[in-house]
């Protein structure tokens, strides 16, 4: 298939990028600058200029391929909604190219707000309280001849990249704890996180691509259940630095935007998302990974 990838040359849309042209696809990978583009044309993608505010370029690449793969987003939380809300219009946009067509459009979602010490299940609906609504977006074009899925990213998908090691919100774990001089964890730190390797979600992208129903959710998950106590004695580990149990209402100023996140218990399963797609995660786990870790990106 000839798939249109944005975010092509994102940590997590790079991998996928890479996983697609190995198992023969072709890839048309949206770039929004000279360097983007040098750095995708380079791995034997072809090149769409354009980037997630221009709806035309959207379209324009989506009306080309066989398929999307959505991984693009604005990683900037002081606007969050205002990003939010940019990449429901260019999922929508693209949507709306595809309609009557069947094929498929995959957007990228996360794990972390579906349930709150439970183990989250593909079953179970976005959280309505947050302004992310690309599951609301994508899903909205499953009666409209679109094969519509979404690929649910555990808050700490790790692995290299060019810069180095990332883990997602650990790596911010990482970053507070270089700056800080302390490897803190929330509370007992028993509550638990999951995580992924970027290898092995990026498999589950073109699995999906090849094989995924139309309405489906599927968990991008490997590890389900990490107490965040042991991500932090981890880090403390690799850092050579103290860890401590830290206060609540000193999570803030320890870890910046991540205190919302950092004392959640959010296992997740992706039980479902193995059996029906045939996917079994064989990547290094997140603590192995850490441990294993030369340089880090952005640290």
């Amino acid at each position: 298939m000839h798939v249109f990838v944005t975010g092509a040359t994102g940590f997590i849309g790079s991998a996928v990028v890479k996983e697609l042209l190995g198992a023969g696809h072709s890839v048309l990978g949206l770039a929004r600058s000279d360097a983007t583009a040098k750095t995708l044309a380079g791995t034997g993608a072809a090149v769409h200029r354009g980037e997630l505010t221009d709806l035309e370029s959207l379209k324009s690449g989506a009306a080309q391929c066989d398929g999307v793969i959505h991984t693009a987003f604005i990683h900037d939380f002081s606007k969050f909604a205002e990003n939010a809300a940019i990449d429901k219009a260019a999922i929508e946009a693209m949507g709306a190219i595809l309609a009557g067509s069947n094929r498929a459009l995959i957007v990228s979602s996360g794990t972390a707000g579906l349930a709150v010490g439970q183990v989250a299940t593909e079953d179970m609906p976005p959280p309505t309280m947050s302004p992310r609504a690309s599951e609301t977006a994508v899903f909205s074009f499953t009666g409209q001849g679109v094969r519509t899925m979404a690929i649910r990213l555990s808050p700490a998908v790790h692995g290299y990249s060019d810069q180095g090691f990332k883990a997602g919100f650990a790596s911010v774990m990482l970053g507070a704890a270089r700056q800080k001089g302390v490897s803190p964890y929330p509370g007992d730190g028993k509550n638990r996180w999951n995580a992924v390797h970027v290898s092995d979600a990026a498999r589950l992208y073109r699995l999906a691509l090849e094989n995924g129903k139309a309405g489906s959710r599927y968990h991008a998950v490997g590890d389900e259940s990490i107490p965040v106590k042991d991500i932090a004695e981890a880090i403390g580990k690799k850092l050579n630095l103290p860890v401590t149990s830290i206060a609540p209402d000193k999570t803030a100023e320890h870890f910046g935007f991540l205190a919302m996140f950092v004392g959640l218990d959010i296992p997740a399963s992706s039980a479902k998302t193995q059996a029906e797609l045939n996917w079994t995660p064989t990547g290094i786990g997140l603590l192995a990974d850490i441990e294993q870790a030369t340089s880090f990106a952005g640290v």
